[in-house]
Formats: structure tokens, C-alpha cells, sequence
């Protein structure tokens, strides 16, 4: 007797161009006992792909062959145990700030692209070849593929009837007449359609909903979805660059034989939303996406980036900082020559003092960079090397075991940061959407505020001034990277005797505490609402909308229902705007 999947299970699947743009079918031969009919789905032939541009540390890395030594993956996002990345924690983890300044260097990593993929198939993709040359093994397994499979469904359903799909409701009127053994319904032109959670949190009003013809002209495409990960510690205009070859590539690909391709629409996720941005302004490039949809982009840089170079992760999320650095010596390691990295750091359009340093009275200090010389961080907080709250304590850039830098090498790659900042300020796609996490739950830092509390006095010399302590160099204060830091003292030993035996504990004397403050606004926990929502607020008529969403941290953003159905959205309405291959 044979076996014969249900009806939900029917077999199906798309075709591929192959080398020559001749449609090919792969398939995987299954038992002789399953007798029912497959379908090949050939067509559409017009090719819309949409690629996917993930955040900072969200891109599989490997170190280069240098003869030497052989290639090895240097930070692989594959999911372990209870689907955390274990061989990242057993790797990086372990490694102090001199091995970590050693391999993860810009000049001595590229992406990885054997990554996990998925294996089970999903829309038009159905072999591990395919997820590959799709570069899904470029991206972290955990942060992005559950996003990147629901997303492939979404745009390749079987059903190339648009009034079959089911997440779509009728806003007016009806859908064609009820189907029938012989009829299927249809949709009519001009129609508007609703989404579950519409209209998501939209800021530009009126809200435009999806209609049919936004639909119908989405049935005419296939719609493959890539990923295209990229190294994160380069410069983000390297990354665009990259980015630019590989759209060309996927466009011709896609545009040969009997299938037609022009276009392509990019999905990013934080600091792939810099990147994005900057390769839509390289020559040609805009012409080439149809549009961008960005996700948690960090629009005008984030705080954090400078807070986590002083103290690192360990008070924000233990895990994570085990990852990204527990100290402000590892993190520091790293960014210190990582032009990537420097590039999240907040730029001249991110509003002024927000670097804060109150006295023992609560009173604000000190605050910087000031909007009287034009809110520049670069000059008055990036650079200065003078001063303990300065971004760099120097004596970090040669740490144990590491291949150290000099300041020279530090400032160039500052002065790099703030020339992509310059260039890409409030500039857009034309065709942007955005999406922003507001929440009060997910704390995030617009400000970084240190506070000067009264230590324990080592003696009784007089504590120096407020003033004093703001302007003293590193060497003069005690800093190993985390919070609090010390003016004066040392650390003292208490001898302590019981029944189990000797024992102690250490306490710190000082002067002073300098104590770097928690989070003090909404946002996603990385990026502070005032950076998610600046594209409506800079990105003039080139913003279509933006969504303010609460719900969801920063990583995991794409895995919250509602910034789904917003992204897809966004792209049924990108899709209704880009040209047919002709």
C-alpha cells in the first residue's frame, strides 16, 4: 500500500537558474512507497531577491591563511548547547585582551563563510549547496536564521495567488467571488489590505496600507532571500563596498537564461543598516535596490560603544560581556583598531553632553561635546589622551600577549570613524523604511554619566577637589576597566580567623569612586530610541515610514512578531515601487 503525504504536506518546489539561467529542479530521492505527485513550480521568471545585512559580531569571522598558520574560525555563531554559540564561549571567552587584540584585527580576518545552515528546506532554497551560495553560513545561526527561514516562506508561498495568502486580510470590499471546483478567488486593483498589529507603531502619518496592486505585483517576482555577512572590525565603507559586489553578483546571477533580474532589497539589522546606507550612495548603487528596510539601526551611533570601552559588559549582561568583553581593557583591545567599531560610536548629529561627569553633590561637573563647538565628540572625547575619561586609556593599547598599537594607528582610524560619519550623515535610500525599539523596559544608555562618590579614605590628607579630579590624566587614577575606578588608595587586605581557618577579604581605599552610571533612557538595550528614530527625524521625504516598536532587545529584534509583519510590510510596499526586468 503506498504512502501518500496529506494535502498540507504536498511536496513542491521552485526552480533555480542554473550557470546558464535554465530553469533546474534538485531533488532528493525519497522511497519507493511515496506515490504522490510533486509539483515543479517554474515560473515567475522576474527575480527580486532580498539580502540580508546583519549587525556588528553578527558575522561569522576566520583568521587568514598567512602560510603559516591555517585558517580557522576566529568568532563562529553556530548554536550549541541550549542554543547558545558554546565553541565562541569556549574560544573568545577565554581570551584576555592581548589575544583578543591579536586575532581580532581587521588585516587578519575574513568572513566565514561555513557557518551553520539549516537543514531542513524552506521556499526556493532545498539543499545545503544553495543555503551556502545563498551565504546564510556567513551569518550567526542564532540571531538571524529562524528570522531568515520565516522570511523565505513569507515571500516564495506556493500559492502565487495573492488572495490565497493568508496574512493578509481585506481592509474593504471583498476578495473576488468565494471559490468554487471550478473558480479561485482573486483580488481586485486598488483595494487596501491589513496585517495583524497593523500599522505598527507608525510615526508618518497618514499610514499607507498595503494594497492589492502591491500584491499582485509581488506575485509576479521570486523573491530569493540571501545574507551577506561581512567583516565587522574593517570600516563599514569596506563593508559597503563588499556589500556593492555582492548585489552585483546576486543580480547577475539571477539575470541570465529565461530569468530576469534588476533590482534587489536589502534587510539590515543595526550596524548593517551603516552599511546599507553607505553602499546605496556608492555610483550606480541606488538605481540597483529597490529599497532598504533597516532594523534597530543605531542611526547616529549608540553611547554604549563608548561606556563598554571603559568599564566593558560584565554590569550590563554577564553573558554577553563574557563574548564582547567583560572589561574596558578587552573591549578597548578590539575597538581601539576596529574602524567598525568606532563607527557606532555617537557622531556629531547625536545630541551634545551626552558624556556627563556629576560631583559628589550631584551637580552636574563637566559635560561633553559641547553644541558651542559644534557637539564634536572626535576632538573632545575620542582624542584626548590627557584625561582619565578620555575614550582610550593608552596604557590599553599594548596589552600582555597582544600585537600592540600605537596612538598614531588609534587616531587614524578615529579621524576614518568621523569622516564616514561626515559623509554619510542624513543621507538615505530613497525608498527607506525603518523600524526602532522605545521601550522603558529595555533600558538603554542616551547618556553615560560618571559619578564621584567619597571613598574610604587610605589617610587623612585632604581629598583633592571635584575640579582636580576631573582634570587628571589616566595614570593618575586607578583603572583596570570596570566600575568603580579609584582616585588615590590601594587595595587592602582584612585577615579574618574561624573555625574553618584562615581567612580574608579585599576592600579598596581611595579618595574617590568613579562610578559609571546604568542606563538612563528607553530604547532596545544597545541602541537609545533617540538614535533608532533619527531616519524619520534626518532622512527628510526619503523615509517612507518608521515604526516605534517596544518589546524586543537588540539582538534578537528579529525574532519579535511585530517587527516582522513590519519588515514585511515594508518590502510588499518596496515591492510595489521596483521596476520589472524588461
Amino acid at each position: 500500500m503506498s504512502t501518500v503525504p496529506p494535502k498540507e504536506a504536498e511536496r513542491s518546489q521552485f526552480a533555480r537558474p542554473d550557470k546558464k539561467g535554465v530553469p533546474t529542479f534538485d531533488w532528493t530521492l525519497t522511497s519507493s512507497s511515496l506515490t504522490d505527485t510533486v509539483k515543479l513550480i517554474a515560473g515567475p521568471f522576474d527575480v527580486l531577491p532580498v539580502i540580508f545585512v546583519p549587525g556588528i559580531m553578527g558575522s561569522n569571522l576566520k583568521t587568514k591563511d598567512n602560510g603559516k598558520i591555517k585558517s580557522e574560525p576566529i568568532w563562529r555563531l553556530d548554536k550549541g548547547t541550549f542554543g547558545i554559540p558554546t565553541k565562541l564561549l569556549k574560544g573568545v571567552a577565554q581570551m584576555n585582551a592581548g589575544l583578543r587584540q591579536k586575532f581580532l584585527h581587521p588585516d587578519r580576518t575574513l568572513v566565514d563563510d561555513q557557518g551553520a545552515v539549516p537543514k531542513s528546506a524552506g521556499g526556493t532554497v532545498y539543499s545545503e549547496k544553495t543555503y551556502r551560495e545563498r551565504g546564510w553560513g556567513t551569518v550567526g545561526e542564532g540571531s538571524y536564521h529562524d528570522y531568515l527561514l520565516w522570511l523565505e516562506q513569507q515571500l516564495n508561498p506556493i500559492t502565487r495567488n495573492p488572495a490565497l495568502w493568508t496574512e493578509y486580510y481585506q481592509n474593504e470590499a471583498t476578495i473576488g467571488p468565494p471559490a468554487t471546483s471550478n473558480t479561485l478567488p482573486k483580488l481586485f486593483p486598488g483595494v487596501r489590505m491589513g496585517m495583524q498589529a497593523q500599522p505598527f507603531g507608525a510615526e508618518k502619518q497618514p499610514f499607507v496600507s498595503i494594497v492589492t496592486d502591491d500584491l499582485m505585483a509581488r506575485s509576479k517576482f521570486m523573491m530569493p532571500v540571501y545574507a551577506a555577512g561581512y567583516n565587522w572590525l574593517a570600516s563599514n565603507k569596506v563593508a559597503a563596498e563588499k556589500l556593492s559586489e555582492r548585489i552585483l553578483a546576486i543580480i547577475k546571477q539571477n539575470n541570465q537564461g529565461q530569468f530576469r533580474c534588476e533590482q534587489v532589497i536589502l534587510v539590515t539589522h543595526s550596524m548593517g543598516g551603516l552599511v546599507a546606507r553607505a553602499c546605496a550612495q556608492l555610483d550606480g548603487m541606488a538605481n540597483r535596490i529597490a529599497g532598504i528596510v533597516h532594523g534597530v539601526m543605531p542611526a547616529v551611533g549608540a553611547a554604549v560603544a563608548y561606556r563598554r570601552c571603559k568599564v566593558g559588559m560584565r554590569d550590563e549582561d554577564f553573558g554577553a560581556g563574557l563574548v564582547i568583553g567583560s572589561t574596558g581593557q578587552e573591549v578597548t583591545a578590539v575597538f581601539a583598531q576596529a574602524p567598525g567599531a568606532l563607527q557606532l560610536l555617537p557622531s556629531q548629529a547625536y545630541a551634545p553632553d551626552w558624556l556627563r561627569v556629576l560631583a559628589s553633590d550631584g551637580r552636574t561637573t563637566e559635560s561633553w561635546p559641547k553644541p558651542a563647538q559644534g557637539a564634536d565628540p572626535y576632538e573632545s572625547i575620542y582624542l584626548r589622551r590627557d584625561r582619565w575619561w578620555g575614550l582610550v586609556n593608552e596604557a590599553w593599547l599594548s596589552p600582555k600577549d597582544g600585537v600592540a598599537i600605537n596612538w598614531d594607528v588609534y587616531a587614524k582610524n578615529v579621524e576614518e570613524a568621523k569622516k564616514f560619519h561626515t559623509d554619510l550623515s542624513d543621507k538615505y535610500h530613497p525608498n527607506t523604511y525603518a523600524f526602532y525599539g522605545a521601550d522603558p523596559k529595555q533600558k538603554s544608555f542616551e547618556k553615560v554619566t560618571w559619578k564621584i562618590k567619597i571613598g574610604i579614605a587610605p589617610d587623612k590628607q585632604a581629598r583633592p577637589s571635584n575640579a582636580a579630579v576631573l582634570g587628571m590624566q589616566p595614570g593618575q587614577i586607578r583603572m583596570d576597566g570596570t566600575t568603580p575606578e579609584y582616585v588615590g588608595g590601594s587595595t587592602e587586605f582584612t585577615q579574618s580567623y574561624g573555625m574553618e581557618g584562615d581567612g580574608g577579604s579585599t576592600y579598596e581605599t581611595s579618595y574617590w569612586e568613579l562610578h559609571c552610571e546604568m542606563q538612563d533612557g528607553a530604547g532596545d538595550g544597545t541602541v537609545p530610541s533617540s538614535s533608532g528614530a533619527a531616519p524619520l527625524q534626518r532622512g527628510g521625504a526619503n523615509i517612507q515610514q518608521q515604526f516605534k516598536l517596544t518589546g524586543f532587545g537588540h539582538e534578537p529584534a528579529y525574532h519579535n512578531a511585530t517587527a516582522q509583519r513590519a519588515t514585511l510590510y515594508a518590502i510588499n510596499k518596496i515591492v510595489g515601487q521596483a521596476r520589472r526586468p524588461t
